[in-house]
């Protein structure tokens, strides 16, 4: 299995470039540690963002643009860090998932990245991040009826399950990590003009503290456009 970037999102995006982390051997159970990190995440974004706009933050208009670049409108379609950020920021905090959600959403607040979540388990065939076709299928992340897209919407996906739509803003139920997942793909998405760093620090503080808490088997890599493919397993 594999991970892969199309040439069709680099012609769009040339600056797209993605953090990877996969985890093996997870026991997804409560872990203090995860929530007290999570608690500190949580005080230093809403302190962070305190009297700021936060659609107007550097960090968070390089998601926007590229959501316009994309055809995508940022002001009805949040980023899933726009999102979170927006949401912690009004002082609403983050609903408790489970220790390796809560994790990544921690990580997520501390540099300002989305980070995916992905369960390799259930997915049959490669991972992609490529444009939709009519044959692509969405099934809301808590529902059951399914949705088709329209072609052309930036989508992660299996085959033609659709994993995220509008490429990070909504989830679907397909490969949602639950504390029975167990081994776990970790996309996270940056531009290697603008956040790199940030990428990459995330990536490996996310391994850091897998490895840490989880005591799993964790490797890294890096995807551009110099480097679309990332062998999963």
């Amino acid at each position: 299995m594999k991970f892969s970037v199309s040439r069709e999102v680099f012609e769009k995006m040339g600056n797209a470039c993605f953090g990877i982390v996969v985890a093996r051997g997870i026991k997804n159970r409560p872990n203090p540690d995860v929530m007290a990190f999570l608690e500190n995440s949580l005080t230093d974004t809403e302190e962070r963002y305190m009297d700021r706009n936060v659609k107007e933050a550097d960090e968070i208009v390089y998601y926007r643009e590229a959501f316009s670049a994309l055809g995508i409108n940022p002001n009805k379609f949040m980023s899933s860090i726009e999102a979170m950020i927006t949401r912690v920021a009004k002082k609403k905090g983050l609903p408790h998932i489970n220790a390796i959600v809560d994790l990544g959403n921690a990580i997520s607040l501390k540099y300002t990245v989305p980070i995916g979540a992905h369960d390799i388990d259930v997915a049959d065939e490669d991972i992609c991040l490529r444009f939709s076709n009519a044959e692509d299928v969405f099934i809301p992340f808590g529902e059951t009826e399914a949705e088709i897209l329209d072609e052309g919407e930036l989508i992660y996906t299996v085959g033609n399950k659709v994993k995220t739509r509008r490429w990070i803003w909504r989830q679907s139920e397909i490969g949602k990590i639950t504390e029975e997942s167990k081994n776990i793909f970790f996309p996270i998405d940056g531009f290697s003009d603008k956040n790199y760093d940030f990428v990459m620090r995330s990536r490996d503080e996310l391994s850091e503290r897998l490895t840490n808490y989880f005591g799993c088997e964790v490797i890294v890599g890096f995807v551009d456009k110099d480097n679309p493919e990332f062998i999963i397993k």
